[in-house]
């Protein structure tokens, strides 16, 4: 027999950014991949910086190619920090993309992610309008989730988030810690149902936390370019999306952009085709 064909498409979380091995990156998905069973063919498609966008176009032919037989598709928290964001085509694109690989017959990982604002410790006014689209980026995940059977991780809550242990100096990658932990309860949820056969991931570090100077280097070289290049993009809009935060709060309407979300959300579902049955 074959070995399982397991694929991990996403952004820089499914990379492995905050897991540093050798000269490249490992993170949870290569963790979780040596507890799927005895004989595994891992291969990991994430990109740093990489949108739902780019997912479908350039992420899902490699990895329809490759015939995985359990494929995990976690992206979208670099969607909510573009001023491009739309959730209707969230919402289409990873429509398309859990479509073309469950169709094929591969079993689907997803998960929901905590929103970057409350990461990075933003001021209220600055990260509400972030968590709202985050919020708006897991609710689409839980429906489509649903909608075509994925195993799903509910990683967006949990003392993890506030675990500064489990998280790398950037605050918004996990550490190897913080891998370790999303490949654990990715194991368990897996095993639960009888698909994952092998060894659950140790929970433990296999390598120190680096120090404080160290995680302040990085801050002061990789890291300012990675704030620079997301702050050209990001910024102007996000400043305006703070001043209407506070105009709604000063006017005690702040109601209005939550429910304003959430109808985006429902539109957005909404406008998707039902699959037919099988």
């Amino acid at each position: 027999m074959r070995p399982l064909r397991f694929v991990a498409l996403g952004d820089s979380l499914t990379e492995g950014v905050g897991d540093p091995v050798g000269d490249g990156w490992r993170g949870w998905a290569a963790l979780l991949a040596d507890g799927l069973g005895p004989a595994v063919e891992f291969t990991n498609l994430a990109v740093s910086g990489a949108q739902t966008r780019d997912v479908l176009e350039r992420q899902l032919p490699a990895g329809l190619a490759l015939r995985p037989d359990v494929v995990s598709v976690v992206v979208g928290v670099n969607d909510t920090l573009r001023c491009t964001f739309d959730i209707h085509a969230v919402a289409a694109q990873l429509d398309a993309v859990y479509a073309a690989f469950t169709e094929q017959g591969a079993l689907l990982l997803t998960a929901c992610l905590p929103d970057p604002g409350a990461m990075l410790g933003l001021p209220g006014a600055l990260a509400s309008p972030l968590a709202r689209r985050q919020r708006a980026v897991n609710s689409v995940v839980h429906a489509l989730s649903e909608r075509y059977g994925a195993v799903h991780l509910h990683a967006a809550e949990g003392a993890w988030i506030t675990d500064r242990a489990m998280w790398s100096a950037d605050r918004l990658h996990p550490g190897e810690r913080g891998h370790r932990q999303l490949a654990v309860r990715f194991h368990a949820v897996l095993a639960e149902a009888g698909l994952a056969t092998g060894a659950a991931p140790s929970p433990e570090p296999e390598f120190a936390q680096p120090t404080k100077s160290a995680s302040l280097w990085w801050l002061a070289t990789a890291g300012t370019g990675w704030v620079a290049r997301r702050c050209t993009d990001l910024l102007p809009q996000l400043l305006r999306l703070a001043v209407d935060e506070m105009r709604h709060r000063a006017r005690g309407t702040s109601a209005r952009l939550d429910l304003g979300a959430t109808a985006a959300v429902s539109a957005a579902l909404s406008a998707l085709s039902v699959p037919e049955a099988a």
